[in-house]
């Protein structure tokens, strides 16, 4: 199912946005070395609960995943990329973490990720993976421009990550996003440019660039959920939920 947002729908998504994106920079200020992952999925519970808004992930149950999530965050340190089940672990120095959070409130979800180091390290290739993620975001973003195609937009996303010299995974990328969190179309980060379907005002779409440092191939870990890297290279993800206007993209998650 493709929706097409109405004028009331968007201006409830515009505030579904604003609270993904507020809880994830405030959950990003007060992870630090020390701080368990545990935590963090306690301290998103919370802040989903005063704003009166629900969880996306706490029952979600698709057929890639082991049973329901069962938490409201989802955690991926260092070598692990995608639907991280957060755990007992307490943050290193110099560890990648990614937080990934998708929250519906009044009846409109929203969708983003945020990948940082924690600490005082600086590893130069984890930057620099970092930094290409959120490049080829910035290129998906814009290329979300109505009348244009999917396909301009994956094209523009694999496009910068291929360039960076990282491999591109197709099995997981970006979706259409509304009433509910996981939605037609596939965005894949990559693909040809004038193919796909067209964009129109009242679209909204999660796009995530994610990349590991060396391979494409992923493997679930022991918890049936967490996706890792297949050769235990470390890896990034950043991600916006974007409306797409008569007048260009709108990125509600900032």
């Amino acid at each position: 199912m493709i929706e097409i947002l109405n004028d009331r729908e968007i201006e409830r998504a515009r505030v579904s946005g604003r609270l993904v994106g507020g809880i994830l920079e405030a959950l990003r200020q007060r992870c630090r070395v020390g701080t368990n992952l545990l935590d963090i999925d306690r301290w998103a519970q919370q802040m989903i609960l005063d704003a009166g808004a629900q969880s996306c992930y706490v029952d979600y149950a698709p057929s890639f995943g082991r049973g329901p999530f069962g938490h409201y965050i989802c955690t991926a340190v260092n070598d692990a990329v995608l639907h991280g089940r957060p755990r007992d672990y307490r943050l290193a120095d110099g560890d990648l973490l990614t937080l990934d959070l998708a929250v519906l409130q009044d009846g409109i979800a929203a969708d983003a990720a945020v990948s940082f180091l924690i600490g005082t390290a600086t590893d130069p290739e984890d930057l620099r993976m970092i930094a290409t993620t959120e490049e080829a975001l910035a290129a998906a973003v814009a290329a979300a421009q109505p009348g244009a195609r999917i396909g301009d937009i994956s094209h523009a996303i694999g496009t910068v990550l291929s360039g960076a010299g990282y491999p591109v995974n197709l099995e997981f990328g970006g979706h259409g996003i509304g009433t509910t969190m996981h939605q037609a179309p596939h965005v894949a980060n990559s693909g040809r440019p004038g193919r796909g379907y067209r964009l129109r005002p009242g679209l909204m779409l999660a796009l995530e660039p994610w990349v590991m440092a060396d391979t494409d191939q992923l493997v679930t870990d022991t918890d049936g959920w967490t996706l890792r890297s297949a050769t235990g290279a470390r890896a990034a993800h950043s991600e916006h939920t974007v409306l797409i206007t008569e007048h260009g993209p709108e990125i509600l998650t900032h």
